[in-house]
């Protein structure tokens, strides 16, 4: 709009009136004199008019923009396969490559001319040397990542590389526990194949650390069983294979498996190069006789095993009585510690009476640690294509999960599953919270970690005995009911469901949800059921948890991007889960951090309360909450919006069980720790740790000292017995590079407890590099990646942005590509997802979004190690 001033209003004016007396149209003069004009008004000045910007066209195009955080625990091979960083050598003793300790490091090697073109495919990348500060018992673990078409060996050396022992399973698994303090070079070899790989080196005084026993067997045997194995045609093959390998029959026939002898003495060195092939150099490097013996036995059934003509091979393993073992996992289940499990086990381990409905993506019910554990469920999922089982709602909650490189969530809820009641004692894997208790699998999440409300609301309805759309009721209605899922608006359908399931007397806990937000989520927000968030192992709240007034309880999530324990796994919550490849599912174990992980952790306990005191209402757990029974107080004193009223534990909330039924159990009174292992690395300098009465009863503490003068603990926030927290530091100053351990001990007027200290200098100290990250940007509805950033840097932080992207739905997945084929996630990779990668949070895109920060992690999938396995897999995400 034009501005128009008051002054251009009265030269106009004046102009008009000059005009007017002018001379006329061609008449002649006039006399007559003119009238007197009248005086005009003044006009009043007129206030300028600001100027009005055009209006901008709407935005189509938008920003996202956020930062990528890498663990100082984790590391990565120098020499990877990925182009886009160039390859340092670290293949000899002379050019190992320094890492620290704890660590977590993801690798690659390859036989040459094996695995996807890159900068080792035509040369090989044959091995991998560490040189590392080791301290005696510390256990170094190798996770084979293409371990179904590859083969690498785990070897460790002294300095000059003389072997000092040495792990050559074929599998995903190997492991050595080191013998003595020192510095050592840990090496990763390249038998067969091309694969990536995870190196783990843990704490020292974990007394069952999760590996497979070393397995005894008998020096120069094997035990061998040919294809076609009948016929004289099969008899020259057996004759050829036993000459060129040195073999000798013992035992068996036809038809089955042999014992063969393996010539010692008397084996020329032809037929021993041909038996111990490809690593014969290695040979050299090893001066103990049983080593040696054990070392060249099994070589030669690795190389026997690549033979065309033999059908299997393995060692003849020395058998004898034993006793039976606990959990094969379950000193990696530092969150059943953490919130008193183990005093809570000593009282019940739960009820087969006591069922827990879990509603999420189903089961694998044929998880050998799910053994038993399982009562008859459902499948809600409606929709046949989301259902990704050929049908819709049917009586089977089998988990099929989603294909090959799908999203995240597969078999979420087996992990959920396994927190609740995984089998106890049953010398494998993990145990659950409850694993005297039953499960009720409900499966109302699909493929891709999708589902609607009213699957919900119908596996609700079943849960609690309620009609629904399955035209049938279970033969025993659940007890409590866990549902780590979310997403839905409010809806007083919903409220009135979970009202008339409450008033039914089952308790509903649920996840409050992994946005980092304050605001509601929904059904946890719902009245009447129990929202949980997350905490870390330092009992801190975890960064992706949400808080807000419809917190009630805090439970141990897990921080993936950390390892405070030193055990060289991330501190996620290690529970029952399955992988997926071409040749279909296979059983395994996982660490996955989350309130999905948390709420489990609640519902268990509740399942424990309803073993001791079946009469246990909803109100009653509610009351008990409130009244801080149950629970340690975390934050701010009573109630608060981060950890609700407080961090679950087990032990108190069985006790509190046991006494609103009229029982007064004896007092039981110990101190416990929050950790039995701190691990500060090369970087931090304080960590917290909290001592606690586990049970009820007198207890103070009486002494509290270290072992060394580089490490110091001081109180923080405690009680008059001397309970409470303590700040634990590290000085530096005085120590010279390597690895340092110390332990705190604690005296207490009960009981005497041990906590083990690791902290580094000068071995990695600030390095977080785990390789070249790859940030893509994925259309959910496709799982296409629609655009790409590419952070080749190094350190701690990697900040990414994607400029004008158009509106819509996005999620943003991060991750490396050591083998170079054009994947991220897969085995051996680092990988994360915004903001978890069990759950990847969907951006509906309306506006610029900046802040999107979440980690990158080594995601580790353990195998269960007690039965056969396949090739596991992962959320594969393909690059641009």
């Amino acid at each position: 709009m034009q501005i128009i001033r008051p002054q251009l209003w009265a030269s106009v004016i004046i102009y008009l009136l000059v005009a007017a007396c002018g001379g006329g149209g061609g008449g002649s003069s006039s006399s007559t004199v003119p009238a007197p004009i009248e005086p005009i008004e003044p006009i009043e000045p007129i206030e300028p008019i600001e100027p009005i910007e055009p209006t901008p066209p709407p935005k189509t195009a938008f920003t996202l923009s956020g930062t990528i955080t890498t663990s100082a625990s984790q590391t990565v091979d120098s020499d990877t396969n990925d182009p886009a960083r160039p390859a340092i050598n670290n293949d000899t003793p002379v050019n190992a490559q320094p890492i620290p300790n704890p660590v977590t490091l993801g690798g690659y090697v390859n036989r040459p001319g094996t695995g996807a073109e890159g900068q080792s495919q035509q040369s090989g990348d044959l091995d991998d040397m560490y040189r590392v500060e080791l301290l005696s018992g510390q256990r170094v673990t190798m996770l084979v990542g293409d371990f179904m078409r590859a083969d690498a060996d785990l070897y460790l050396l002294d300095l000059e590389g003389n072997v000092v022992d040495a792990s050559l399973e074929t599998g995903e698994l190997e492991f050595l526990i080191v013998p003595e303090d020192g510095t050592y070079l840990v090496n990763v070899s390249a038998f067969a194949g091309s694969t990536n790989y995870i190196l783990a080196i843990g704490a020292t005084n974990i007394p069952a650390q999760y590996t497979p026993p070393h397995y005894d067997i008998v020096p120069w045997q094997a035990i061998v069983s040919y294809e076609n194995d009948i016929g004289s045609a099969a008899a020259e093959t057996k004759l050829s294979i036993s000459h060129a390998y040195g073999l000798e029959q013992r035992a068996g026939s036809s038809g089955r498996s042999r014992l063969m002898a393996m010539h010692n003495l008397r084996a020329s060195k032809h037929q021993r190069g041909r038996r111990i092939g490809v690593a014969e150099q290695k040979l050299s490097r090893i001066s103990d006789p049983d080593l040696r013996a054990r070392w060249e036995t099994l070589m030669t059934i690795k190389t026997l095993r690549q033979h065309p003509g033999v059908q299997s091979a393995k060692p003849n393993y020395q058998l004898r009585i034993q006793a039976e073992p606990n959990d094969e996992a379950y000193p990696l289940q530092w969150h059943y510690p953490l919130i008193n499990l183990p005093d809570a086990w000593d009282t019940t381990t739960g009820n087969t009476e006591v069922v827990v409905a879990v509603i999420d993506t189903g089961v694998l019910s044929g998880h050998p640690d799910l053994s038993g554990q399982l009562v008859d469920g459902y499948d809600f999922v409606r929709d046949p294509q989301r259902a990704n089982d050929g049908d819709g709602i049917d009586p089977d909650p089998e988990d099929p999960g989603s294909s090959i490189g799908g999203g995240g969530n597969s078999f979420h809820g087996t992990h959920v599953i396994g927190t609740v009641a995984a089998a106890g004692n049953n010398s494998r894997g993990v145990a659950g919270t409850a694993y005297s208790s039953r499960v009720m699998p409900l499966r109302a999440i699909g493929a891709g970690g999708a589902g609607t409300s009213y699957d919900v609301d119908q596996a609700l309805r079943y849960a609690a005995g309620l009609p629904n759309d399955s035209g049938t009721v279970p033969t025993q209605r659940a007890d409590i009911i866990n549902l780590s899922l979310g997403g839905a608006p409010f809806d007083q359908d919903t409220q009135r469901l979970l009202q008339e399931i409450r008033a039914a007397g089952i308790t509903v806990v649920a996840a409050a949800g992994n946005e980092a937000s304050s605001e509601p989520l929904y059904p946890a927000a719902y009245d009447g059921v129990i929202s949980v968030s997350a905490v870390d192992i330092q009992r801190q709240l975890a960064p992706y948890s949400n808080t807000g007034a419809q917190v009630d309880v805090s439970a141990p999530g897990g921080n993936g991007s950390v390892d405070f324990n030193g055990d060289g796994f991330s501190d996620g919550v290690l529970s029952t889960s399955g992988t997926i490849d071409t040749t279909g599912i296979n059983y395994s174990y996982a660490f996955l951090t989350g309130t999905s992980m948390a709420s489990p952790h609640v519902a268990g306990i509740v399942a424990l309360m309803k073993s001791v005191n079946p009469a246990l209402t909803p109100q009653d757990v509610d009351s008990l909450l409130a009244a801080g029974a149950l629970t340690d107080d975390l934050g701010a004193p009573g109630r608060d919006n981060l950890y609700g009223h407080g961090l679950i534990n087990g032990s108190l909330a069985v006790r509190a069980a046991l006494e609103a039924s009229g029982t007064s159990p004896a007092d039981n009174p110990r101190m416990v720790a929050s950790a039995n292992t701190l691990n500060f690395g090369g970087i931090n300098s304080d960590l917290s740790l909290s001592l606690q009465n586990s049970g009820k009863g007198e207890l103070e503490l009486q002494s509290l000292s270290t072992s060394s003068s580089w490490l110091s603990v001081a109180p923080d926030v405690i009680d008059e017995a001397g309970l409470g927290d303590y700040t634990v530091s590290v000085d530096r100053s005085g120590l010279a590079p390597g690895i340092y351990a110390a332990d705190i001990t604690v005296q207490s007027s009960v009981n005497n407890l041990v906590v083990r200290v690791l902290a580094s200098r000068g071995i990695g100290d600030g390095e977080t590099d785990i390789g070249v990250i790859y940030i893509l940007l994925l259309d959910p509805s496709t799982n296409d990646t629609v655009e790409q950033f590419v952070s080749p840097g190094d350190g701690p932080e990697r900040a990414f942005q994607f400029d004008n992207v158009p509106a819509g739905a996005y999620q943003i997945f991060a991750g490396t590509d050591t083998d170079n084929d054009r994947f991220i996630c897969d085995e051996g990779e680092a990988c994360g997802a915004w903001l978890t990668v069990d759950q990847p949070i969907t951006i509906d895109l309306e506006d610029d979004a900046a802040a999107l920060d979440f980690p990158v992690e080594y995601l580790v999938s353990l195998p269960t190690i007690s039965e056969e396995a396949d090739v596991p897999a992962r959320p594969l995400r393909r690059l641009r």
